[in-house]
């Protein structure tokens, strides 16, 4: 099969909102008329396991565009935008295989269609293109240039199997571009998320107890958003350091037994295994909100949750209300999987804008420059991470000053010293 979606017959509106979306990313669109004219990825096949949102669609336009052949599978069974499927197959040409809701294991099946493609390029979103290629399809390792990967769970997987030398091509870690993580991981996990929570739960913030596991990037952006919007942000972490930022940025940091006593919602965004688990339940407040915004859905311990659950009902679209032994209700958005796509439709365009230029670029890097690369993960070069933010401060008429020549000397010297 060349393309697996719901329903082809939802295009025309998957293609108005990509052309919605389009509007706000000039980044990426800058980059889609350079690949349009010097076609950079000229006959190079890229399979792609992505959130299949109208972001992406834009990002698969712009590889195309330069001249890649290009597949998309979904990295999530609930976060696939169907009428976006549907318009990438229909509207733009692109093989597609993503239907929100899937099996897992229609989910497997999307993902071998993509490896199947024979890719010289693999694009992740939480490595499982990368992990189903060295576990299960070896085979397809002999035509692999290179890869990348969007996601801090999938960088940490792929650092993981560098360390043990089971991997096999390089990867660049778009992840920890700056013009990714410090905006898409902050700015736009934090909007998205609070966003998929309100639209699933219909529930104020405001005057809420909100706890956030995990003080990166990402749950600064929940915790910045939860607290904007009036809750009050409990802070649950493992790191010492980013405990103390919590405190210093105004939020109570707590151990997370102690924390479900209090919490009225609480989000998950660690990428670590059972973080809310059975001691986190049998502390937990009656009528708790519950979800994760990490990218895979073992966060919470869903399976020890249902296990302790006398009854389970959905009470609303993507929420489950579990009730325990002793009557404390605990209501899960999502099951469990990413809240902010499953129950929202992810992070908004303009900051999804430099992420996806840094796929871009790093794809167009990649082919030039595989051949000096040996297996490992690689940080995006920072010539790419300069180009992308002076083009999204350009696109926003934001102007800078520029050193002067007697600034650069100075900067360069050591000579110097106090006047």
């Amino acid at each position: 099969m060349d393309h697996h979606v719901k329903d082809l017959s939802l295009a025309a509106a998957g293609k108005a909102r990509i052309e919605w979306a389009d509007a706000d990313m000039p980044v990426l669109t800058s980059i889609r008329e350079r690949f349009e004219a010097v076609k950079p990825l000229k006959d190079i096949r890229i399979s792609a396991c992505l959130h299949v949102t109208t972001e992406t669609a834009n990002l698969m336009r712009t590889l195309k565009a330069g001249g890649a052949d290009v597949v998309l599978c979904a990295s999530n069974p609930l976060s696939t935008q169907d009428d976006v499927a549907a318009a990438l197959v229909a509207e733009y040409g692109i093989r597609t295989y993503a239907i929100k809701g899937e099996d897992t294991e229609t989910y497997y099946a999307h993902i071998d269609a993509a490896i199947d493609h024979r890719p010289h390029i693999t694009m992740d979103d939480g490595a499982d293109v990368v992990g189903r290629i060295h576990a299960e399809r070896p085979d397809a390792l002999e035509d692999i240039l290179g890869g990348t990967e969007e996601t801090t769970t999938g960088v940490v997987r792929l650092a993981a199997m560098s360390d043990d030398g089971a991997l096999k091509y390089p990867i660049i870690a778009v992840n920890e571009a700056n013009t990714k993580h410090l905006f898409d991981n902050r700015y736009g996990t934090g909007q998205s998320t609070i966003d998929g929570i309100i639209r699933a739960t219909n529930r104020l913030i405001a005057g809420r107890t909100v706890v956030v596991s995990g003080y990166g990037w990402c749950g600064r952006g929940v915790a910045m958003r939860a607290d904007g919007l009036g809750a009050s942000v409990i802070v649950c972490e493992v790191d010492p350091l980013k405990a103390l930022e919590a405190v210093m940025d105004g939020y109570r940091v707590m151990p997370a037994v102690m924390a479900a006593m209090e919490a009225d919602i609480w989000v998950t965004v660690t990428g670590d295994i059972n973080v809310i688990d059975s001691p986190v339940f049998d502390a937990m407040k009656d009528g708790a909100i519950i979800c994760n915004s990490g990218h895979f859905n073992v966060e919470i311990n869903i399976p020890h949750l249902r296990e302790k659950a006398v009854s389970v009902r959905e009470v609303r679209p993507l929420v489950e209300e579990f009730v325990l032994a002793d009557g404390r209700t605990v209501f899960l958005l999502a099951d469990g999987r990413l809240v902010n796509l499953a129950c929202a439709e992810g992070h908004p365009a303009s900051v999804m804008d430099m992420s996806f230029a840094n796929q871009a670029l790093c794809a167009e890097f990649m082919v030039a420059s595989c051949a000096e690369m040996e297996p490992g993960v690689y940080e995006v070069p920072v010539e790419i991470d300069e180009e992308i933010a002076a083009l999204k401060l350009a696109s926003m008429g934001v102007e800078i000053d520029v050193l002067t020549e007697e600034q650069e000397k100075y900067l360069s010297s050591w000579q110097e010293g106090t006047v």
